[in-house]
């Protein structure tokens, strides 16, 4: 996994070199609210960045033993249960999070009964039942990891309370055993916290249940699946594509950046009695079918075997770990997600890194030009007698009064900017987005059959998207107000000042969009539309809101965040100005009192202007340090 210590180490090469840039801002005295805000978004893009990868099978296909063969192999054993028949029994994610200490946390299959999905519990830790791990007790800490694959059994009223079983879905009929009972997961969900060197660089793991878990858990549908980075869609060598799963890879998967077909338990294909080459060439015939089924070029097809590969890796025997063919999967799976994922990441921080460089700039700037509008003052004192200096005197005074007057002018536009602000947090409201989902959902339990929410939830979608696009417009509206007063100043005073901080809420309505594609996606055959379960629809509709109101509220997050910071650099400007006329009435008041020597003050101000263009220089030279970092090119020396 060389791949993925070298992004680590590219993340953390960003991250000191951002640590460095903030430093040497503080120290200069341009870190305001939003260049501070600003930075802190960039470290934290750097510190929260994650690399997901979601296993997708139906059981016995191997994901575990795959999973345990590409990333834990230098345990020495396997991590996730392995063996015939289902061992994952509910969604479990591997993960590495320093806030916790290593365990398994559990989330109740009976949380399914509540209107939230498991998103909505993440943040809830009562809801979840803790497990510790032992480290250094292998065999407690695999008694623990059994917990994924545990069951019970209830009655049927309880399993169709959770939307696990229908008596009217022949697909789930068969659930209900000869005891009157239907086995189900214990547990909803799992993540495990697990201090492994590849988790703690970021990297999360994804194993699925099976293919029905998919159609049954919501989450797995509009979130954990789709968000992926890179999926994973695991076959078995001697099945090849079943009816299944060419419609879990049609419905949830799909041809794709980061998708991959792996066609596992090739060793079962190694027949004694035929030669390495009939082998290989019963393989390949697989390979081309499997490919030719899923419209997929037979090389987007990785024939392996991933329990001779970790055997192989343990044992030592390269020999078994190249005839598995894992190698192939492994490049081609890191060598496509990583540079996607830097790509990514790479043009989310220099959009940060402009902004910074643009604040850094005006801010500078404005400091340069009161120093030169000083020093030419100065300069055009020598030989002046005392009247001059006490007409000066009075112009500066009176150029402090006009100054303050026009900050008086613009308390209208502050009072627009108030009302605007007050509105806006209106058009997001929370409360709002609830009383629409209650709306929906009693529609739904109105109708009779499952074609009766199309209308409802359209409705919904629609509803959220009106309310982003008129706060969008209300930021805009926001936008022009601001301008207006930087606008006025400048042409008023002279002053150099940058453009208001933009925002934009369309990244959130793209969200809502997506969101409502999957749900299209997911209901938009004859099977499921004509479907009589309610309740499995109702979680899909409870997963839905769930990740609307997570839009909802990053954007009002965003709003809420960018109006404390948007009147931040014109302020900053202000006050600068004001000190900048206190300054220059004052020098000149000592002159003028013969308190202070003229040439004195003109060198002090020119020491002050080779400063300034010192920090200039090293801000300038650390701004590009954070650039090389981004482009993986030596960091040039900060001068």
């Amino acid at each position: 996994m060389q791949d993925i210590q070298e992004y680590s180490a590219w993340r953390a090469s960003i991250a000191a070199a951002l640590n460095e840039y903030r430093a040497a801002l503080g120290s200069v005295d341009v870190l305001d609210a939003a260049t501070t805000q600003r930075m802190a978004q960039a470290a934290a893009r750097v510190r929260d960045d994650r690399l997901s990868v979601a296993f997708v099978a139906e059981f016995s296909r191997g994901k575990s033993e795959l999973i345990n063969a590409i990333f834990f192999a230098d345990y020495g054993q396997r991590i996730l249960p392995s063996s015939a028949g289902r061992t994952t029994m509910c969604p479990t994610e591997l993960l590495y999070d320093a806030a916790w200490e290593p365990c398994i946390r559990l989330l109740p299959i009976e949380t399914r009964a509540r209107q939230l999905s498991t998103s909505d519990f993440r943040e809830d830790a009562s809801a979840w039942t803790v497990l510790p791990l032992a480290l250094d007790a292998p065999e407690r800490m695999a008694q623990a990891f059994r917990q994924v694959s545990m069951t019970r059994r209830v009655p049927p009223e309880e399993a169709q309370r959770y939307g696990l079983y229908d008596p009217d879905d022949p697909e789930l009929a068969d659930a209900l055993g000869g005891d009157g009972l239907v086995e189900i997961s214990q547990w909803r969900h799992a993540i495990i916290n697990l201090p492994h060197p590849l988790l703690k660089q970021g990297l999360v793991i994804l194993d699925t249940p099976g293919l029905n878990a998919i159609g049954t858990e919501p989450e797995l549908t509009l979130n954990l699946i789709p968000n992926a980075h890179a999926v994973l869609f695991v076959l078995a060598a001697e099945t090849g594509v079943t009816r299944s799963d060419i419609e879990v890879w049609r419905t949830h998967i799909g041809a794709g950046p980061g998708r991959i077909v792996v066609l596992n338990k090739i060793d079962a294909m190694w027949d004694a009695l035929r030669s390495d080459e009939q082998n290989e060439a019963e393989i390949a015939r697989q390979q081309a079918s499997v490919a030719q089924q899923l419209g997929l070029a037979p090389g987007q097809v990785y024939p392996v075997s991933a329990q001779k590969a970790l055997v192989g890796r343990i044992q030592g025997d390269m020999d078994l770990f190249e005839r598995s063919r894992l190698g192939e999967l492994e490049a081609a799976l890191l060598h496509g997600l990583i540079p996607q994922k830097k790509a990514i990441l790479g043009s989310a921080l220099r959009e940060d890194l402009q902004a910074l460089a643009s604040a850094q700039t005006s801010a500078l700037a404005a400091r340069a030009r009161g120093l030169v509008e000083q020093l030419q003052e100065l300069k055009s004192l020598r030989g002046k007698n005392q009247n001059v200096l006490a007409h000066m005197m009075r112009r500066i005074e009176a150029e402090r009064k006009d100054f303050d007057a026009g900050l008086l002018r613009l308390q209208d536009a502050r009072a627009r900017f108030t009302k605007l602000s007050t509105e806006l947090y209106s058009i997001l409201d929370m409360d709002a987005v609830a009383r629409q989902a209650e709306t929906v959902r009693m529609a739904l339990h109105a109708s009779r059959f499952a074609t009766g929410m199309r209308a409802p939830v359209r409705a919904f979608f629609e509803n959220v998207r009106a309310s982003l696009d008129a706060a969008d417009a209300q930021v805009s509206e926001i936008g022009k107000v601001m301008d207006m007063m930087v606008r006025g100043l400048a042409a008023e005073h002279g002053l150099t000042m940058s453009p208001p901080m933009p925002l934009s809420l369309a990244l959130y309505r793209d969200e809502i969009d997506a969101v409502e594609a999957l749900y299209v996606k997911q209901f938009g055959t004859a099977t499921l539309l004509m479907s009589s379960r309610s309740t499995l629809l109702d979680r899909f509709f409870d997963s839905i809101v769930s990740n609307v109101r997570r839009s909802v509220r990053a954007a009002n997050a965003d709003v809420e965040a960018w109006l404390k910071v948007i009147m931040v650099p014109l302020e900053t400007q202000i006050r600068q100005h004001k000190e900048q006329l206190r300054h220059r009435l004052s020098s000149i008041q000592r002159i003028h009192d013969a308190t202070d020597s003229l040439e004195q003050k003109i060198a002090a101000f020119e020491t002050s202007q080779e400063e300034l263009d010192g920090q200039r220089r090293r801000l300038d030279a650390l701004n590009d340090a954070v650039a090389a970092a981004l482009d993986d090119a030596p960091l040039r020396e900060a001068a």
